[in-house]
């Protein structure tokens, strides 16, 4: 069989696979020349010096190293390819070119393999640069087959948990990952050459606090206290501030116990950055230099493609506030509004969903533009002057309290960064964090906590500051046009796959003591507590059924809908071709990762239903019971082997 037939074997034939690639290690073990034992290979080019440069190689001898990724064998010569960090290059291995011992190894290697050779630089005839190969070492085994060549990992959900094998056969992830690296690099360069002074700040705190968010609780066992993984740096840097640091910034992970979608990662990465005697409107012109900048640098234009919109970075973004936002998307005047009952109607009269929000101005302002206006901003938009009541670190404005200097960047319907005109008024700070700590007495965990020493800090006196964060996964998505967080974080956070929790469990209990093998007893559902609603007494005739359209629906994608605790947002393969979007308030029995690539049910012929500003279009089924007094619900899911749009009948 040879390394391609078996790369595109069936399942069922994988541990066949397996297996001969042990057995051809075993017998080089045997023969005193186990590749693993191997330290060292001196590498004399990289396969795109080699390339890039064939006249100054031509004739040269050279020492190349890298993955076998094809082989295709002519008789007594065999092409293949090798990657290595810069890219691939043919090697040309003939009979009498290597050692009788050398081409025989050379014919049983797998594709996968690592492998260091030594040849001279020429052309076929074909015009390809290429090593004709005079020694060749195997350097490592791979035992385990690539995916095939021609389709990679199709499989999503298994790019992620094996980015290891999605970077072996993905140019596009390897470029991904190295416009990140680039763009760090240039945050870096922009902000030293400005003065800024690079710190690092604790992970670990007492109380967590600088932004809203649910943080990750551990226990410091020699303190014998909990402590809280930080959800924001801005507190930290900013007591630097009032130490005399004028210019500071923090690259950093933070961490927030939330739920996960395209967008959202329990932990990723952030740039927060403070500056002495400036203000909102600086840090604005500092993002837009930045930003544009790096994508002239790292791309070569200010021109991209994100998802079908094409997106301009050239520098002179618009400024707009969120008052003048909702008013010139909805037609709502909140800056002629002066009463809370008044804004919330008008928030309400519009479609927005105020179910669980303080009925006051500034939320019903804040809720009309996150749940209405934010989803239409494609191009670069500064939206400032956000309410006060979602701003408890921002200052003020001198012109109506109601709102502070704040702005948040949007692109492509996404904020790429947060600043504010510091609050530096101790007075003021700490009445705000009171009301934090009421709204999380109130069972409220996204709430801040009272930092009495950052309190403390302010009364020292914190000069006039501009502060601003920006969140690298989202700005890095922007410049490689991916549409999931999870595809620029080298390794997103993951559901552990069943077997691996079955596997911990098993670690952690006793060992069970021998016994002899015994039948697989069948699994016992205890239903004895189950309590499930009264059948319906009244009949409803078979034409009123048959109009409710039941369909089989396959999940393309689902995730989180911002703002809300309950809602998930299904994007559904229905049959039709258009996807279809249906919300479920069933967030507190699943995550959205669990959900991606089921099988499930809907009623399509539902009227759409505005739910958080978003329009839901059908009804998926799930079965509801109660058990000692606490509600259940499962999602139903069917085989997947019942095509999209199928009916049910």
């Amino acid at each position: 069989m040879s390394e391609e037939t078996r790369n595109q074997a069936p399942e069922q034939e994988l541990s066949e696979i397996l297996q001969i690639r042990r057995e051809k290690l075993a017998a080089l073990q045997q023969e005193g020349r186990d590749p693993f034992k191997l330290t060292r290979f001196v590498r004399s080019a990289w396969s795109n010096e080699i390339r890039d440069n064939y006249e100054a190689f031509e004739g040269k001898t050279v020492q190349a190293a890298g993955r076998i990724m094809s082989k295709r064998g002519m008789g007594k010569a065999i092409f293949c390819h090798i990657k290595d960090d810069k890219g691939q290059i043919q090697l040309y291995v003939r009979s009498d070119a290597v050692s009788e011992q050398e081409f025989a190894d050379f014919r049983k290697y797998d594709i996968g393999d690592i492998i260091g050779v030594s040849g001279y630089v020429f052309k076929t005839k074909t015009g390809e640069v290429s090593i004709h190969v005079e020694s060749v070492t195997l350097l490592s085994k791979s035992l385990r087959p690539l995916p095939e060549k021609f389709h990679g990992m199709t499989n999503i959900e298994l790019k992620y948990r094996q980015r290891y094998v999605d970077l072996i056969m993905s140019d596009e992830s390897r470029r991904n990952f190295e416009i990140r690296s680039k763009f760090i690099s240039y945050v870096r360069r922009f902000l030293d050459a400005r003065g800024f002074m690079e710190v690092e700040t604790p992970v670990l705190n007492t109380i967590s606090g600088g932004a809203t968010a649910r943080p990750f609780i551990t226990h410091h066992n020699a303190l014998d206290i909990d402590m809280y993984m930080r959800i924001a740096t801005e507190l930290h840097l900013k007591r630097l501030i009032v130490g005399g640091i004028e210019r500071v910034y923090e690259i950093g992970r933070i961490f927030r116990n939330e739920g996960m979608d395209t967008r959202h990662n329990p932990e990723f990465t952030t740039v927060e950055l403070y500056q002495s005697y400036a203000d909102f409107n600086d840090m604005m012109d500092l993002f837009e230099d930045l930003l544009s900048g790096a994508a002239k640098e790292i791309l070569g234009t200010y021109e991209l493609d994100w998802q079908g919109e094409h997106v301009s970075l050239a520098p002179g973004w618009p400024r707009m506030t969120m008052a003048e936002a909702v008013k010139k998307y909805l037609g709502v005047d909140f800056m002629a509004i002066n009463d809370d009952a008044e804004a919330v109607a008008a928030a309400k009269a519009v479609g927005v969903d105020m179910d669980g929000k303080e009925p006051t101005w500034g939320h019903a302002l804040y809720e009309c533009y996150d749940q209405k206006v934010e989803d239409l901003m494609i191009q670069p938009t500064f939206i400032t002057m956000h309410p006060v009541d979602v701003s408890p670190l921002a200052k003020r404005s001198p012109k109506d309290p109601r709102l502070t200097e704040r702005f948040e960047l949007f692109i492509c319907r996404s904020e790429m960064g947060n600043a504010f005109s510091e609050l530096n008024d101790p007075i003021d700070q700490r009445q705000r964090f009171e009301k934090q700590v009421e709204l999380r007495a109130k069972g409220d965990d996204e709430a801040g906590m009272m930092d009495n020493d950052f309190i403390n800090a302010l009364e020292y006196g914190m000069p006039p500051t501009g502060g601003l964060g920006i969140g690298i996964d989202r700005c890095v998505m922007l410049l490689t046009g991916c549409d999931s967080i999870r595809d620029v974080i080298l390794f997103p956070t993951m559901k552990p796959l069943d077997s691996q929790k079955a596997e911990k469990k098993a670690e952690s209990a006793p060992a069970p003591a021998p016994a002899a093998p015994a039948v697989k007893a069948e699994e016992v559902i205890d239903f004895s507590k189950v309590e499930v609603e009264p059948l319906f007494a009244d009949y409803v005739d078979f034409e009123t059924f048959s109009k409710s359209d039941f369909r089989v629906v396959k999940v393309k994608a689902c995730e989180a809908v911002k703002k809300s605790k309950k809602l998930l947002k299904f994007t559904l393969d229905d049959g039709s071709g258009t996807d279809r979007v249906i919300l479920s308030g069933i967030h507190a029995y699943y995550e959205p990762e669990e959900l991606a690539g089921k099988t499930c049910i809907a009623i399509t012929n539902l009227p759409p239903r505005q739910m958080m500003g978003i329009d839901s279009c059908g009804m998926l089924i799930s079965a509801v019971h109660h058990e000692e007094g606490e509600e259940r619900l499962h999602l139903l899911m069917v085989d997947d082997h019942i095509p999209a749009g199928a009916k049910l009948y």
